[in-house]
C-alpha cells in the first residue's frame, strides 16, 4: 500500500474511534471508572513517547534546531490557545439554576464539538506528515493518537449526553467532528507536494506534548491510594516503554 493509502486508511479508522462512546451503553459505570484512569495514563505515555522518541528525532535532520523548536512550540501554543478559549467561553456562558442551567449547558456541547473538530484536523495534519517521512513512524504516531483519542471520545460523549443530547445523536455528531481528521491528513499529503512536511510533524509533536502534559498527566498524578498511584504510573511507563522499544527496534 502506498503512502496515500496508509494516510486514508489511518484517517478513516481514526474517525471510527469516535464511535467508542457507544461502549458507555454496555459497560457498568464502576467498570468504566476502573478502566478510565489507566487508559488516560497509557495515553499520556504513548503521546510523549511518540513525540520525543519518534516525531522529533525523525525531523531534526531536516532543519536547524532553533527552527525545529519553534515548530514544536507552535503546536504546543496553538493547543494552549484553543483550550484557553474553550475555558473562557465555558465560564462566560451564563445561565441560571434548575432547568435553565440545564439549557445553558447546551451551547457548550457545540463548542466541545467544534474544539474536537479542530483538534482532529490538526491531528490529521501531524499524523499524515509522519507517514510521509516514514510509514512505520506514522503507524506508531497513529497508535499513540488512538491511545489518547479513546478516553477523550468517551469523555466527549459523556459531556454531550449530560448536556441534553440523545446517545444516538451524540454518537453521530462525534463521528462527524472526527471526519476532520482525514480532511487534515489529505491536506498534509497535498501540501507535501509543495513544501517540506518536517514542520508539520514537529507541530503535531507540540500538540502531543501539550495534550499529555496539560490535560492527561494532571488527571493521573494525584491518586488517593498507593495502589492506584502505582497502577497509573505503571500504565504511563508502559506507554513510554512501548514507544522507546519501537524506536530502538526501527533503528536496529
Amino acid at each position: 500500500m502506498n503512502t496515500l493509502g496508509w494516510i486514508l486508511v489511518g484517517g478513516f479508522l481514526m474517525s471510527a474511534v469516535a464511535m467508542v462512546g457507544g461502549l458507555t451503553t454496555v459497560l457498568r459505570p464502576a467498570t468504566l471508572e476502573r478502566l478510565l484512569l489507566p487508559m488516560v495514563a497509557l495515553a499520556a505515555g504513548t503521546l510523549l513517547g511518540g513525540a520525543f522518541f519518534h516525531m522529533i528525532p525523525e525531523t531534526l535532520a531536516a532543519m536547524a534546531p532553533l527552527h525545529a523548536a519553534m515548530w514544536v512550540m507552535g503546536g504546543f501554543t496553538t493547543f494552549l490557545m484553543l483550550e484557553q478559549f474553550l475555558h473562557w467561553h465555558h465560564s462566560h456562558r451564563g445561565g441560571g439554576a434548575g432547568a435553565d442551567a440545564g439549557n445553558a449547558r447546551q451551547p457548550v456541547t457545540y463548542l466541545i464539538l467544534a474544539g474536537d473538530a479542530l483538534h482532529n484536523f490538526l491531528g490529521g495534519l501531524g499524523i499524515a506528515s509522519t507517514f510521509l517521512i516514514d510509514t512505520r513512524a506514522g503507524v506508531l504516531a497513529w497508535l499513540a493518537a488512538v491511545a489518547h483519542e479513546i478516553p477523550q471520545e468517551l469523555g466527549d460523549f459523556g459531556v454531550l449526553v449530560h448536556g441534553g443530547w440523545s446517545r444516538r445523536r451524540a454518537l453521530l455528531w462525534n463521528l462527524l467532528s472526527a471526519l476532520t481528521f482525514p480532511l487534515g491528513a489529505v491536506l498534509a499529503y497535498l501540501l507535501s507536494q509543495r513544501v517540506s512536511v518536517a514542520g508539520l510533524v514537529l507541530f503535531g509533536a507540540g500538540n502531543f506534548i501539550y495534550i499529555a502534559a496539560s490535560d492527561l498527566v494532571p488527571e493521573i498524578k494525584a491518586q488517593p491510594t498507593l495502589g492506584s498511584a502505582l497502577q497509573t504510573f505503571a500504565a504511563f511507563a508502559l506507554g513510554l516503554g512501548l514507544m522507546l522499544a519501537l524506536a530502538l527496534g526501527l533503528q536496529a
